[in-house]
């Protein structure tokens, strides 16, 4: 129902299946279905019609996010994620059928604003922005205010109703916190916009200062699984992503907390990154592809497939019923021509114009896409 927080369906909830919900084959019988039935199936996957027990798995899981309204668990999730390509279609259908349910029609639109850029002391694998690695991207001091204003009006001027300001930094001296604090304020009364920060790890009393100060949400993405993120990253750990996130829940600034995919991980790494983030309860989740940037440890990983990323935006829909599910970062290149599916496949958010250090596609070709679809642009803060 309208205004009920999705933090109402937790882990205890789960288990509560109605005696009537379908019973859900699990991953490993799944496969071993695909195995035996399509044994002997040629020719294009995304045409093989769906085979009895894809069915019966894809209304259990109606039934159990529409119906039950609570969280899937690791193995339905799994099991999922064995489907074939046939079905991602299907999978996507209802994906957007649960976004429809939960979240209603409208679409937020943000706009993301690289203000300290290069020069960050972490060694995060797929970031040009470390200093650690020889990329093209060099450290630059922090942009001027009328600099940050105006590209908050540029924002401003597409409908847009979220600005995010975003420090390449480990986490921000008193120095950096200040200038900050400073900028907020400003840039909500020049333009209305609510206004987001990036700016790495926090203690407990710089989360609350930022949100005494206006900030709406913060960002601080998980990236990867836990078993995979000292793959990824070496000098600092997957826990003080974790303890950063539950300070921003805790002194009241909405929380952003998204997903790298296409590092390496596995599909069990990312179930496994589903299930941290159903823990941490964020209010909106950005899905980025990894975009390979030259002079990274990343650098020479090929893209997600187009038809792999709109499987996986339907799982993190149907894994996290609630959030704003963001479109991020490596989109453009990973789903090329069917970025209008991924609409359809679960997200609600948008990411218009650049990102922080990779060109975006024009914000009219976004709008016009959303108008094509028919979906408004409006802010959105809690799920229905």
């Amino acid at each position: 129902m309208p205004g009920e927080h999705p933090q109402t369906l937790t882990r205890s909830t789960v288990a509560v299946r109605s005696a009537s919900a379908p019973a859900a084959p699990d991953a490993e019988t799944l496969h071993e279905i695909h195995r035996q039935e399509r044994a002997s199936v040629t020719g294009a996957p995304v045409t093989a019609p769906l085979l009895p027990a894809e069915r019966a798995l894809l209304r259990s899981v109606e039934h159990a996010v529409l119906d039950e309204r609570r969280l899937l668990t690791a193995t339905e999730l799994s099991a999922l994620a064995a489907l074939p390509d046939s079905a991602v279609m299907a999978l996507a259908s209802l994906a957007h059928q649960v976004r429809l349910t939960w979240c209603g029609p409208a679409v937020e639109v943000e706009g993301i604003l690289s203000a300290k850029t290069g020069g960050c002391p972490e060694d995060c694998h797929f970031c040009s922005q470390s200093s650690r690695f020889d990329t093209t991207v060099k450290a630059t001091p922090f942009l001027d205010t009328d600099e940050v204003l105006e590209a908050a009006r540029q924002t401003a001027a597409l409908g847009a109703s979220e600005f995010c300001i975003v420090l390449a930094i480990r986490g921000p001296d008193e120095r950096t916190l200040a200038r900050i604090l400073e900028l907020v304020p400003l840039v909500h009364a020049e333009t209305g916009l609510n206004v987001a920060v990036s700016a790495g790890i926090l203690t407990k009393d710089q989360a609350r200062r930022l949100a005494e100060g206006g900030v709406h949400r913060y960002n601080h993405n998980l990236e990867t699984a836990r078993s995979f993120f000292s793959e990824v990253v070496t000098t600092h750990s997957f826990q003080e992503r974790v303890d950063t996130c539950q300070l921003v829940r805790e002194e009241g600034m909405e929380l952003c907390c998204g997903a790298l995919l296409g590092m390496g991980e596995s599909d069990e790494q990312r179930i496994e990154l589903l299930s941290e983030l159903q823990d941490l309860d964020p209010t909106e989740v950005p899905v980025n592809f990894l975009n390979p940037r030259p002079g990274t440890p990343l650098g020479d990983r090929a893209p997600v497939g187009a038809w792999e990323a709109v499987r996986w935006i339907a799982l993190f829909r149907l894994a996290l019923p609630g959030v704003i599910l963001r479109y991020a970062g490596g989109r453009e290149i990973t789903l090329r021509d069917l970025q209008a599916i991924g609409m359809t496949a679960g997200i609600n958010a948008l990411i218009v114009g650049n990102y922080l250090t990779t060109l975006g596609r024009s914000s009219a070709d976004d709008l016009q896409m959303l108008d094509d679809l028919r979906m408004p642009v409006a802010a959105l803060t809690v799920a229905f």
